[in-house]
C-alpha cells in the first residue's frame, strides 16, 4: 500500500474514510484513494442496502465481526466514514497493506 490510509482515532475504537462504489461488478476492497479505502459492492444503493453490504466487505476484509464495522457518517454520500469498534489503527493499516499486496 503506497497511499496512506485515512484513520481518525474514536473512544470506541478507529473511523476508517471510504470511498464506496455501489452498483458494483463485485464485493471487494479495491485500494486506496486519497486515503480512503476503495470498496465496490454489487448492492444498489437504495434504502441502506448498499451501506450494510459495504460495512460487511470492510469486515470480512479486517477480520472484523459484522456488529464491530458501524457507518459513522455518509449515509447518503459515496464517501463515508465506518466506525472499527475495539479496532487498533496500526493494525488495520497492517492488514490493509497486506490485502493489497495480494
Amino acid at each position: 500500500m503506497s497511499e496512506p490510509l485515512e484513520l481518525s482515532p474514536h473512544p470506541q475504537g478507529v473511523v476508517l474514510a471510504v470511498k464506496a462504489r455501489a452498483g458494483g461488478a463485485c464485493n471487494a476492497v479495491a485500494g486506496v484513494r486519497d486515503g480512503r479505502l476503495l470498496v465496490s459492492v454489487t448492492q444498489a444503493p437504495e434504502k441502506g442496502k448498499a451501506n450494510a453490504a459495504i460495512g460487511r466487505v470492510i469486515a470480512k476484509a479486517l477480520g472484523l465481526r459484522p456488529s464491530e464495522v458501524q457507518l459513522f457518517a455518509g449515509p447518503t454520500n459515496p464517501q463515508k466514514r465506518f466506525l472499527l469498534v475495539g479496532a487498533d489503527p496500526d493494525a488495520v493499516r497492517q492488514t490493509v497493506a497486506e490485502l493489497l499486496a495480494d
